[in-house]
This record gives structure tokens, sequence and C-alpha cells, in this order.
């Protein structure tokens, strides 16, 4: 059950950055992997910000921020 929770809070954070970024989504496969990668990357970086929360809602928060940031250093990398 913990695995699909995980993957539901991918694809909802990984479309969630989707939209903030690029006005869309990535299709289901790229939005769990992109809200995946994010939500790693976002809750290193509340670790050592010393953020921390609870909750679904803040779980989803943390990974939408992480994608976001995580986009943007994408769109660096392809513009050099």
């Amino acid at each position: 059950m913990s695995f699909l929770y995980f993957l539901l809070i991918g694809a909802i954070s990984g479309w969630l950055a989707g939209q903030i970024w690029k006005g869309a989504g990535f299709g289901l496969i790229g939005n769990i992997i992109v809200g995946i990668i994010g939500g790693i990357f976002g809750g290193w970086l509340a670790g050592k910000l010393g953020i921390g929360g609870g909750g679904l809602l803040w779980q989803i928060l943390i990974a939408v921020g992480g994608a976001w940031i995580l986009l943007f250093i994408i769109s660096l990398i392809k513009k050099a």
C-alpha cells in the first residue's frame, strides 16, 4: 500500500509542478517520475533547511517545490 501511496503523491506532485512550470503535465509516467525525483529532492532540501511538517498536503507541497526546482535546473541545462 505504501508504494501505491508513493506513486500517487509523485503523480500529483509532478502534475502540479508541470502546471506551474509550463501550464501542462508530462503524462502519467512523466508526472510520476518528476514528482518522485522532486519529492526526494524537496525532502532533502527541507531537511537541510530545518523545515518540518507532516501530513499528505505537506508532503505534496514539498514534492511540488522540489519538482519545480528540478524543472528549473533542467531548463538551465537545456539552454546551455
